[in-house]
């Protein structure tokens, strides 16, 4: 079985903001509101199962004629079929998405049925589809339903993204604000700028080399080649990644997510329900799970590395190994959230996969893939698979799922037992989810 590298996990905390240093991935934080958030409770209600997941082929924006509810019904579908249930026995749906209307949701769910109940529309940047599963996993969590569907989907647009509203301020004003004071304002992508500066601080701070950030890239387009779903299937050598267009150094355009167009879904239910059904042959439960917003600490510390959320990535780590009981060290495959391979590498170490400063060396070890400690993004992961926001986070879900019930076809990691998410959003909120084969059968 692959593991990460062994670590010593923190002291839990009292919540006291007078007494505690919050101590996150393993190097201290002094936050008043990063301790309130440890304190928290860790109790967690009913045990909760996915007992389905579906998504679509990620497709580049534009290439097939399909729009979000054809998306939609042929994730949603998928899902229901995987579980064995009609939409009907669905209670509850919490539906994600980042570009469309109000009540795109309601609409997206009428080809698989127009029953009455609650839907939600949820929208949280790019953990779009973590957001609306940890909203459904909470609704079965705290015994409100005993099934609820979470979908998300994107329809994008062509390039790279933009604002679409410039009569009001901008949620991401102060990440911008901070990043063109650290480093300047560049004419090149701004998600780019961001994740690319966070890099070269790494780089500045402990030597990473832009042929380590290369390599993930490079990892991730190969993982991709047996991943059916994916948006791109091609492997590409090492050289042929470095030696692609530039977008903003260190980052070639093979080191960046493309924009998407798809959709995933995912069936949560209780314990109950998974017995009354007979769908204890294929349950995975949710171990733990956990979301955090930004910390002071995103701009006070005036780290690029922290702007991008690397704090809220490892709050939400360390709350998760604590509702769980496992850590770094026990899980078997990652599916994270590599929109850059400098976001990759950052994410290795504040989801403690590696000691912190020593991302560059995991990869240059190969501990990052097969045959490695542990597989990082068997998908291929956002660079190669694609980006469809709202759905990101629930296709991640999907391929860890398939990844414990061993059904992950020439992409599977032996022996997989134990899984885990992490699914990003600048401006911002970090998800990140723990998942394990269930003994319900």
């Amino acid at each position: 079985m692959a593991h990460a590298a062994q670590l010593t996990h923190p002291p839990p905390l009292s919540g006291n903001c007078a007494t505690d240093r919050t101590v996150i991935g393993f190097r201290e934080i002094n936050d008043c509101r990063a301790s309130a958030a440890f304190g928290e409770s860790n109790k967690m209600g009913r045990k909760v199962y996915v007992v389905g997941v579906g998504m679509t082929k990620f497709e580049k924006p534009g290439s097939r004629a399909w729009d979000y509810p054809d998306m939609a019904k042929e994730s949603g579908t998928k899902a229901l079929q995987d579980a064995g249930i009609a939409y009907d026995n669905v209670e509850q749906a919490v539906v994600g998405y980042c570009y469309g209307e109000s009540t795109c949701g309601e609409r997206a769910l009428y080809g698989l049925g127009m029953t009455g109940i609650p839907i939600y529309n949820v929208n949280n940047n790019c953990s779009t589809g973590s957001t609306a599963l940890f909203m459904a996993k909470q609704f079965v969590e705290g015994g409100i339903s005993d099934c609820v569907m979470a979908l998300g989907f994107e329809k994008m647009e062509k390039g790279s993204l933009g604002a679409k509203y410039t009569d009001r301020i901008n949620p991401m004003d102060k990440h911008v604000q901070l990043m063109a004071n650290l480093r300047g304002f560049a004419a090149s992508p701004p998600a780019a700028q961001m994740f690319g500066n966070a890099g070269r601080e790494h780089m500045e701070r402990y030597g990473t080399t832009a042929l380590q950030f290369a390599k993930i890239g490079w990892k991730n387009h190969k993982h991709s080649v047996n991943n059916p779903y994916s948006q791109f299937q091609d492997e590409y050598s090492l050289e042929g990644i470095l030696s692609a267009p530039m977008v903003y150094e260190p980052l070639t355009k093979l080191q960046c997510c493309p924009t998407s167009d798809g959709s995933g879904a995912a069936i949560l239910a209780s314990a109950d329900f998974v017995k009354k059904h007979g769908l204890g042959n294929k349950a995975v439960e949710i171990l733990g799970m956990a979301m955090a917003t930004d910390f002071a600490s995103t701009f006070s510390e005036k780290s690029c590395i922290k702007m991008v959320g690397s704090d809220l990535s490892k709050a939400a780590a360390h709350k998760v190994y604590e509702q769980s009981g496992m850590g770094p060290e026990n899980v078997d495959v990652v599916e994270l959230h590599d929109c850059f391979s400098c976001n990759e590498l950052i994410t290795y170490e504040a989801l403690g996969l590696c000691p912190e400063g020593k991302g560059g060396e995991f990869v240059d070890a190969g501990a990052n893939t097969y045959g490695g400690k542990v597989v990082v993004n068997p998908s291929g992961g956002l660079i190669s698979k694609g980006h469809p926001l709202g759905a990101t986070g629930l296709a991640q879900c999907a391929e860890l799922n398939w990844q414990l019930r061993g059904e992950a076809d020439k992409r599977q990691v032996s022996g997989a037992k134990l899984a885990l998410q992490h699914n990003l959003g600048l401006g911002g909120a970090a998800v990140v989810t723990m998942y394990r084969r269930a003994s319900l059968a």
